[in-house]
């Protein structure tokens, strides 16, 4: 048996009643989890069938009943380990007898939300994007446990919401299908209405461990509670401190009011990270000790005082992508192999810049989110769509994507022939001197347009042209913030710089395309061994021998939209995740102009204090 701490052995050896295990980084919580089942079936003679195991992935669930199995020494396992997801379905299967084939795929929700927007004739220069951010809202309101007419949504306002989400309920009522949110309402409303069944899962399942419980929302603990109860014998595992997907859903404040719905509750601390050397692990509480809504608790390295943390403040993206790369290919010249290292980002978007140097100095590397392709943004299409206009193509599908951006006022049913004429246009409004003015305006712009070098053209279409001008309407149409358009194009612009005509811009974006592809193919093998790039929320529950942390700055970590205490205490939070990852190098980037626009280090640079800087 490994020499457990006092903390492990409290939380191995408590048998009845709930218990909150409060799990630093690297406290070897899993390791803990396992034995504790252990000595539940062993020692405390509890039957194996009655201990259910709750976790929030598939993977994670596994890795559990796999590691609990090799323990126990390869023999078969009788507990129940399980996603809620898994475990509600389970649930509704013995109720209602549903099948696996009753379970509404994403992309056919996808799909359906989609085709209602369609049909409701409602256009998005962004669809894709909208399409999830309903579904994102749906999955909020059933998680929160709010009724559709107490819901405010900020996506599409909240009637066209409600519109949208009575239809797709219907259609999906209608088509004998449930998605993972119904999982929840559905297990909740049964439980609720049926005393039979939910006595029955109580006495079948005696003692409940859950894993990661600062993930949890509203109607998985209510579950939770139900069946936990009368005997309460609820052992729950996690770290405020780590409570990172608020957008989710996830409510941190549920472990934190624990002890109120469980007055007789034991809490036990893992307070000794066996990860991070101490420099790194007393760094980190630097930082997330500015939480004021939080459990306080100290966490102590079981290592030495090793190599400091490094903070580097860099002039431009370009000159921290350079430095980046210089100290990648030393720790590899040492040995460190790259599935090691490891580059965290805020959001996937600002992990363009970085994988576009990595790919050009051919170092393997695999992506933990969906990056997307800058060519594929609907206001890079559009750029582009502009310059394809200036060199003569005349496409109507073009055309009818450009037409009214910025707004020309021209219908468009003007265009009604394969290819557009704008001979044929003026004489169509003959007599609108308004709308004649607004088409040989945009002839004209072309004429000048085919003229320009691609960065110029970039900035002509944007600035004399009118672009930013309709991003602006169109933003504030959406509830959106502008500026994470404005830096999208200024990506664009400052890629275009290299070329000096449109014909080998073109032929760069396909050759940029068909290697981000070729390197999106290879991220999903899993014999990829190369660094991992990845924002600070998928880098959880990951840890690596180096870790880079790339733009600390206000606007970035913490993110721009966060602004209520609360939200700027998440991204503390993240940002402390993002730093315990590391075992034994830890690098900080702050950057002073960030595609044209110039930033301020972030404030957790400044809590750091008295860090190695550069």
């Amino acid at each position: 048996m490994p020499n457990f701490n006092d903390g492990q052995l409290a939380a191995i050896h408590h048998v009845n009643g709930a218990m909150m295990a409060l799990a630093g980084p690297g406290s070897g919580k899993t390791t803990c989890m396992v034995h504790r089942i252990k000595y539940l079936i062993e020692e405390a003679k509890v039957a194996p069938a009655g201990i259910l195991v709750v976790t929030f992935t598939r993977a994670s669930a596994r890795e559990m009943e796999e590691r609990f199995t090799k323990l126990m020494g390869g023999s078969e396992c009788r507990c129940t380990f399980g996603t809620f997801h898994s475990i509600f379905f389970y649930i509704l299967k013995m109720a209602y007898g549903y099948r696996s084939n009753n379970i509404l795929l994403e992309e056919e929700k996808y799909s359906i939300i989609r085709d209602i927007i369609r049909g409701k004739q409602l256009e998005y220069d962004d669809e894709e994007e909208v399409v999830s951010e309903i579904i994102h809202e749906m999955g909020m309101m059933k998680g929160d446990m709010i009724s559709l007419e107490h819901f405010y949504s900020s996506c599409v306002g909240e009637e066209v919401f409600r519109e949208i989400y009575r239809e797709y309920e219907s259609k999906i009522t209608s088509m004998g299908k449930l998605d993972f949110d119904d999982m929840m309402v559905y297990c909740y409303e049964l439980l609720k209405e049926r005393p039979d069944i939910l006595k029955n899962l109580q006495k079948r399942y005696t003692h409940i461990l859950v894993d990661e419980f600062q993930d949890i929302n509203k109607i998985q603990y209510e579950i939770t509670k139900m069946l936990a109860a009368p005997q309460n014998n609820l052992f729950i595992v996690g770290d405020d401190d780590q409570s990172i997907y608020g957008f989710r859903g996830a409510r941190p404040e549920i472990m934190l009011h624990f002890n109120e719905d469980y007055p007789k509750a034991v809490t036990t601390l893992l307070d000794v990270n066996y990860r991070c050397n101490r420099n790194i692990t007393e760094g980190a509480l630097r930082v997330i000790s500015n939480n004021k809504v939080r459990f306080d608790k100290r966490i102590v390295s079981s290592r030495d005082y090793e190599e400091p943390i490094r903070v580097h403040h860099m002039e431009t993206l370009q000159n921290e992508n350079q430095h980046v790369l210089e100290h990648i290919c030393k720790y590899h010249q040492e040995e460190i192999p790259f599935s090691e290292m490891a580059i965290i980002l805020r959001t996937n978007v600002q992990a363009r810049s970085i994988v576009h140097k990595l790919m050009e100095y051919n170092i393997p590397f695999q992506i933990r989110d969906k990056m997307p392709c800058i060519y594929d943004h609907f206001a890079v299409r559009n750029i582009l769509d502009y310059v394809r206009a200036a060199m003569g193509v005349r496409d109507r599908s073009l055309f009818l994507r450009i037409l009214n951006r910025p707004n020309r006022y021209l219908s468009r049913e003007l265009l009604t022939e394969p290819f557009v004429d704008f001979e044929q246009l003026r004489t169509m409004v003959e007599g609108k001197e308004w709308a004649l003015d607004n088409i040989d305006q945009m002839e004209y712009e072309l004429k000048i347009l085919a003229g320009l070098r691609p960065f110029a053209a970039v900035n002509f279409i944007r600035k004399a042209i009118g672009y930013d001008a309709y991003l602006a309407e169109y933003a504030e149409y959406r509830h959106l913030s502008v500026d994470d358009f404005y830096t999208t194009l200024d990506e664009l612009q400052e890629m275009a710089k290299q070329y000096k005509s449109f014909g080998d811009w073109f032929e760069g974006i396909e050759k940029y395309r068909t290697e981000f592809e070729e390197h999106m193919k290879m991220n999903s093998k899993s014999s990829n061994k190369g660094i991992t790039v990845t924002t600070m929320h998928s880098a959880k529950g990951l840890e690596f021998d180096v870790v880079f942390i790339l733009e600390a700055n206000e606007g970035l970590a913490p993110y721009k939209k966060a602004s209520k205490p609360e939200e700027i205490e998440e991204e503390r939070r993240m940002f402390y995740v993002a730093m315990t990852r590391a075992r034994n190098h830890l690098h900080i980037y702050e950057v002073k102009e960030y595609y044209n626009k110039d930033l301020e280090p972030s404030r957790f640079l400044t809590e750091l204090s008295t860090i190695d800087s550069d």
